[in-house]
């Protein structure tokens, strides 16, 4: 749940509502990575830049420290197809204020975001120039996790109980509508300031009853440390809410002057998520090898679940199906959340996709 809680403070910030903090170690790496990226003082506004040799360069800042969402990025890398395909790629971590603006500036090309959390950054009159380009999962693979046998199977079962909240609008309308949906009375539900880093021992020590998480990290984490959780996912409440995240944002301006570029960009990065479909066991060693902080139990389990995740049903890799992204941003604008109503296809584009 650490990338998703980044991602929420740093779309907070974008939409003036609250600034972002991280623990004092990984601001230090942060702020490394900006100045790095920031210090190559070059201009990738054009396909005339290069990189090694002939190679173009492209740098991806990612939207929280490497994980399984990130695995395919990591192996298009190793692999060589990045390199096939005459790129030379930087993967970096965010900065203070976020990928989406490091991508808006035109200091990366590309970045990771989230459908729910970038919505400020494309909407209204100060709307960033970034788009979404491609899907890394195919569903929304988020919900909630209790403790098991307490009650919260089901979104009614909150009423009375301890909920960790970020206080933001698109995820307490999120909450509301589902434990509605389900027969519930929201107004019942307790929520508190969440200061969770970590969600085995926030479940393990009581401090909270509910936590909302990625299954394919933060519920992957429960099970490797044995412990018995109960879990809903949002999409299956409710189907509006199998909305898409992670996704990979691109510079709109860029995009638009170096198309045979992002489409190759693109085309290893798919080779990359193909691979870690069919190779499971090399995807994670690869992920392991680029981020060795990692623990390779925690790593390999996630592997095994989000492999699948990656294309689910669709058969190519990274599409975005405009019926369920406007879904959500419509009801965003039925629910007020946004500052005005959103236009249909806002946000995203899948024409430099194969």
């Amino acid at each position: 749940m650490r990338q998703k809680l980044l991602a929420v403070l740093l779309a907070a910030v974008l939409a003036g509502t609250m600034a972002g903090c991280a623990a004092n170690q990984e601001e230090k790496a942060v702020q490394k990575d900006a100045e790095n990226q920031e210090s190559d003082d070059t201009d990738n506004d054009s396909d005339d830049e290069k990189g090694t040799g002939d190679s173009k360069k492209i740098t991806v800042v990612l939207d929280w420290t490497p994980n399984t969402n990130h695995t395919g990025l990591y192996v298009a890398q190793e692999k060589g197809y990045f390199q096939e395909a005459g790129l030379e790629v930087e993967i970096v971590q965010p900065p203070e204020d976020g990928a989406e603006v490091l991508v808006a500036s035109g200091k990366a090309q590309f970045g990771i975001s989230f459908q729910d959390t970038m919505m400020p950054a494309v909407t209204g009159e100060d709307a960033l120039p970034i788009e979404a380009v491609a899907a890394v999962l195919q569903h929304n693979t988020s919900g909630i996790v209790s403790r098991k046998g307490e009650g919260i199977d089901r979104p009614k079962g909150l009423e009375g109980k301890k909920y960790a909240t970020w206080d933001l609008d698109i995820e307490k309308a999120t909450l509301k509508q589902v434990v509605e949906k389900d027969g519930g009375d929201f107004s019942k539900v307790e929520l508190i300031p969440s200061t969770v880093t970590d969600e085995v021992s926030a479940l393990q020590s009581k401090s909270v009853d509910a936590i909302w998480i990625f299954y394919g990290w933060a519920g992957i984490a429960t099970e490797v440390a044995g412990l018995e959780t109960d879990y809903f996912a949002f999409r299956d409440i409710d189907p509006v809410f199998d909305y898409y995240t992670p996704v990979i944002i691109g510079n709109q301006d860029w995009l638009k002057e170096n198309p045979e570029t992002a489409k190759a960009f693109l085309g290893a990065v798919k080779k990359g998520y193909e691979s870690a479909i069919e190779n499971v066991d090399e995807a994670a060693e690869i992920l392991c090898q680029a981020a060795p902080e990692l623990d390779k139990e925690m790593v390999q389990a996630s592997q095994e679940y989000i492999s699948g995740q990656y294309k689910a049903e669709e058969d190519r890799w990274g599409y975005i199906d405009p019926e369920r992204w406007n879904a959500f941003y419509n009801w965003i604008s039925e629910k007020g959340l946004s500052e005005e109503k959103i236009p249909e296809n806002t946000g995203f584009t899948n024409e430099y996709l194969e």
